[in-house]
């Protein structure tokens, strides 16, 4: 090689140096600081940016320090679970964003803003892009957008349409009473027991969605979901590592990122066995379709046959998969979530409880609640929304504009993230008055509609065209469990339980939620 072709040749290198530089750069400090500067120019004031990680770090050492002692016995769980954004908008005000690494995230918390938002009124809002390492346990429906969520939405739901719901209440019953019945058998001799009910519940909302979502293939179904919580924790514990929001963490060989894999390919290649064996068994028809793999993949065979000369016509078995790895996590977490925190809730107001059972029995006796029942259960239903108001599973929703859109009076570019904060809304005093955390079941007396002013300021759910698909079962199974408690036990709170919320991926109780069951 001649001296030219060296010369040419370290040229072109420090040119490719000099960009990726610039890229670089540009990504770590330009455009942060470019849109730091448009934000604060229309009033919006700004936590200070820190290169890289934004305020991240921050807001794990406020959480960690909020998270090292149980909080008092009370329902203001801000201060607890959402530290750094309690503060934020205190020291800020509501016109406010903070960073989320290299990107500034705006707070909503007008409920005009939120409507527009959530009902994605100038189709300018997308979904945030989610960490690589969610992909192998958050995939389907949630995370899709445009004709891709709109033809899973329709493939889907089918299968949540009141009838079928119906169909699905003798698993309900099934799982439920295996739980009570073994609970009767714990408080038999003594007449009482101190029993920590969060794994109980757990185990029973996980035992549910495996019968409803497989039913003949129930038992492996169960092994799914087993392989489906250690994954969810796998990814929880990747959160101490504040690599995981660096680009490319996903591929480094780490034990965490292996066996996340590992079970990724476990869940798929059993996933797919029972998919196989169901699609085999409908051909000579001899499948039973009343479950929700049954109904998902008879309607996405009605949708293949409607449009056969369409491309990209009805659901792959890839989707197929990532849809049923979504029942199990939305379907098992929420309600598990939303069960855990009435309990604990009706232990603290005992009054309430007492009201309840009263209902549950005068619509039910001692008998089998039927779904007509279920849905005569007025106090029952304003207890669970006042617990869904007050422990919110999720606590936010976020959003980013696809273009540039005007927001109420701020105008936005595209690649903005905006913050939904469901908890912050739910207990804000201007929006609820100053009782804003007490626990009044009363409020939803005449419904959400009449309890929120016909604001969106009650989202446990989300709200609009994207509102969960399964919120129904959810609602339908909580209520068929809390009935069949209220018509076995009293309930009150164990002197060891530690009122400590936590945010993993829903809200939990971190120390668990030791109950004592009395026999009536």
């Amino acid at each position: 090689m001649g001296e030219g072709g060296f010369i040419s040749i370290v040229i072109f290198c420090i040119l490719v140096v000099s960009w990726w530089g610039w890229k670089v750069l540009e990504w770590l400090w330009w455009k942060p600081k470019k849109l730091e500067r448009l934000l604060k120019e229309q009033g919006i004031k700004v936590t200070p940016y820190n290169l890289l990680l934004g305020n991240l770090k921050e807001i794990q050492m406020q959480f960690q320090e909020a998270q090292s002692k149980p909080m008092n016995l009370s329902h203001d769980i801000l201060p607890h679970v959402v530290p750094f954004h309690l503060q934020t908008i205190q020291k800020l005000g509501k016109n406010s964003a903070f960073w989320f690494g290299t990107s500034p995230r705006l707070y909503i918390m007008d409920p005009n803003l939120i409507r527009d938002i959530m009902s994605n009124k100038f189709g300018h809002f997308g979904k945030n892009r989610i960490f690589p390492l969610a992909q192998f346990f958050i995939g389907g429906l949630v995370t899709y957008e445009g004709e891709k969520w709109a033809k899973h939405r329709r493939i889907i739901n089918p299968a949540f349409h009141l009838e079928k719901l119906k169909q699905m209440l003798s698993a309900f019953y099934t799982s439920s009473s295996e739980m009570v019945n073994k609970w009767e058998k714990l408080v038999a001799s003594e007449g009482s027991c101190e029993l920590d009910v969060w794994p109980e519940l757990q185990n029973l909302t996980g035992d549910v969605i495996s019968r409803t979502a497989f039913g003949s293939s129930y038992e492996e179904g169960r092994w799914i979901f087993k392989l489906q919580d250690e994954q969810a924790k796998l990814f929880i514990q990747s959160f101490q590592n504040p690599l995981i929001f660096m680009p490319g963490y996903s591929w480094l060989p780490t034990k965490g990122n292996k066996r996340m894999k590992e079970i990724d390919k476990e869940v798929r290649d059993l996933l797919m066995g029972i998919i196989n064996k169901r699609q085999k068994a409908m051909k000579v028809g001899k499948a039973n379709n009343d479950d929700l793999l049954g109904l998902l993949l008879e309607s996405n065979h009605s949708e293949i046959q409607e449009n056969k000369n369409k491309k990209n016509a009805g659901m792959t078995i890839e989707d197929v998969i990532q849809e049923c790895k979504l029942f199990y996590f939305a379907g098992q977490e929420t309600t598990s979530v939303l069960l855990v925190w009435t309990m604990v809730v009706l232990s603290m107001h005992l009054e309430w409880q007492v009201r309840a059972r009263e209902e549950v029995l005068q619509v039910f006796g001692k008998n089998k609640p039927n779904f007509d029942g279920l849905s005569h259960l007025k106090i029952v239903t304003m207890i669970l929304y006042e617990v869904l108001r007050l422990y919110p599973p999720a606590l936010d929703i976020d959003r980013c504009t696809y273009k540039n859109i005007k927001l109420g009076e701020i105008s936005l570019p595209p690649g903005v993230q905006l913050m939904l904060p469901i908890a912050l809304l739910h207990h804000d005093h201007e929006v609820w008055g100053e009782d804003a955390d007490e626990f009044k079941p009363e409020r939803f007396a005449e419904g959400i509609s009449k309890a929120t002013k016909n604001q969106v300021s009650f989202f446990p759910f989300g709200w609009g065209p994207r509102i969960c698909i399964g919120q129904n079962f959810a609602i339908t199974e909580a209520k068929l469990v809390l009935a069949m408690i209220l018509q076995r036990f009293a309930f009150d709170l164990s002197p060891y339980y530690a009122h400590s919320p936590t945010t993993v991926m829903t809200l939990h109780p971190k120390s668990g939620a030791q109950i004592i069951l009395h026999k009536l």
